[in-house]
């Protein structure tokens, strides 16, 4: 099995584009921080691969389809959960109907940050094993 091709690399590229993208709406959120009735959004992803994840089956050997007309092995894999921006439309914060909490929003920030620079460190080690194996040097 390729390793980039592998369910978990798949999930990790996932989890690095869903990071990417938080970091943006994260941003766009504190940029209206003061705009009158702005209301925030966030996006989903680990939840819905959890989702994704707990509805797999467990312990059946799923065969790898390289070819429409092969014959399908156990159940279909599932496929990995596309991130969904969603926007909190009933609270308020402020008077002006605003609802960011920027002191929120910096702490998802940092958070966020980390785990971007996990995912990007764990896709690097990776890619450095192929590397190796490839090669056969350390």
């Amino acid at each position: 099995m390729n390793l980039l091709n592998s369910a978990a690399f798949g999930r990790m590229e996932g989890a690095l584009q869903a990071a990417e993208m938080r970091q943006r709406v994260i941003s766009n959120n504190i940029a209206n921080g003061d705009t009158p009735h702005f209301k925030r959004s966030e996006v989903l992803f680990e939840e819905l691969l959890e989702q994704s994840m707990g509805n797999a089956q467990s312990g059946k050997v799923i065969g790898k389809r390289t070819n429409q007309k092969h014959i399908a092995i156990g159940g279909s894999t599932s496929p990995l959960p596309i991130p969904k921006l969603v926007t909190s439309e009933t609270t308020s914060m402020n008077n002006n109907e605003n609802n960011v909490d920027i002191d929120r929003e910096m702490s998802l920030l940092a958070k966020n940050q980390l785990s971007y620079n996990l995912y990007v460190q764990q896709i690097n080690h990776d890619v450095k094993m192929m590397r190796t194996a490839i090669e056969g040097r350390s």
